[in-house]
């Protein structure tokens, strides 16, 4: 049996298909197979998987009607063989050392159970800031405590730079369909079962960003899916580490931010005021909520202080505050945003 199985997911007839199998055949490590999963794509596409399998023994190609993303991913990870499972879209490009490495990480760090890399941005960082700042953003989420404490203000890892442990989809399931993205729910739920999660200190992937990728057109990547999807989880969270007596304060009294906070409602949080640096917004009543200014927060062993605000700086603004008021992360605030 191979020691990694790669899984591949083709259902879109314009990705880079060569390039990235390209990439795995140039790995230094060489006990692998390709489990490519094709999801009822066109005749052409079929044809050049097929041309490419029977160029390369380790490559497997899996057959399917379109069912989408999340059974091909599970039908890929059904047949996978190899003791750990990477992921790999058809759009990105692996490093030559990247299986190599993630493998050693793994066996020299038996406690952790998934590991990804850095990546590099393939795109336009001009036309899509967004999306480079959040790799540079990820890139920074090393250890499996920063993965932790980062968990629910975005997915921390990016998908196809993962490996991990063939057991865990055993003992704790593989993707899930709704709507929401398949692969922050499946992070949530292992880390909520206690799986540590890490990155290779090395970038080994190129994340590219084609106009057509699955996250820019699917309704279950939009920002509002994964507020909905992190509600219940975040929810738990917050049941287990808020201390007696702890009240919940949400950084944040804006519109959007209100909105999305009521989704933990649903889930039984109970809030019980808003912080907010907008004068206009301090001292009023909002959703039945006092709205306070960051200088009026009680003690740390008073209050836990959620972070919701999602606009761009506020993050590290809210970060610098609270730590300034003794505030320890993962105690006494936590960012969602």
């Amino acid at each position: 049996m191979p020691l990694v199985s790669v899984v591949m997911p083709v259902f879109n007839p314009g990705q880079a298909i060569e390039a990235a199998i390209t990439s795995i055949r140039h790995q230094t490590l060489t006990d692998w197979e390709l489990v490519v999963v094709d999801d009822g794509s066109n005749p052409e596409t079929l044809a050049r998987l097929k041309a490419w399998a029977d160029a390369e023994p380790r490559m497997r190609l899996l057959q399917r009607p379109h069912e989408g993303i999340v059974a091909a991913l599970n039908a890929g990870l059904a047949a996978a063989r190899g003791q750990f499972i990477a992921r790999m879209d058809a759009d990105d490009v692996a490093h030559p050392e990247r299986l190599a490495a993630q493998v050693a990480f793994l066996q020299a760090h038996p406690r952790i159970g998934v590991v990804g890399t850095q990546v590099a941005f393939g795109g336009d960082r001009s036309s899509a800031r967004g999306y480079a700042l959040h790799v540079d953003w990820l890139n920074q989420l090393l250890s499996p405590e920063q993965i932790a404490l980062n968990r629910f203000v975005e997915s921390p890892l990016a998908h196809p730079s993962v490996m991990f442990r063939r057991e865990l989809v055993q003992r704790l399931g593989g993707y899930r369909a709704g709507d929401f993205p398949e692969d922050y729910e499946l992070w949530l739920r292992w880390l909520e079962a206690g799986v540590l999660m890490a990155k290779v200190d090395r970038v080994l992937l190129t994340w590219n960003d084609p106009p057509d990728r699955l996250s820019r057109r699917d309704a279950r990547y939009a920002p509002e899916a994964f507020y909905r999807c992190k509600a219940p989880y975040l929810a738990r969270w917050l049941a287990a580490h808020l201390q007696p007596g702890q009240r919940l304060w949400v950084w944040g009294a804006g519109r959007p931010t209100r909105k999305r906070a009521e989704w933990l409602v649903a889930q039984g949080v109970a809030i019980e005021a808003y912080v907010d640096i907008d004068p206009a917004k301090i001292g009023r009543r909002l959703a039945g909520r006092p709205v306070f200014g960051p200088d009026q927060l009680p003690s740390p062993a008073e209050v836990f202080v959620l972070g919701y605000v999602a606009s761009r700086g506020a993050r590290e603004l809210i970060r610098s505050h609270l730590r300034s008021r003794q505030f320890i992360e993962g105690q006494h605030f936590l960012m969602a945003a």
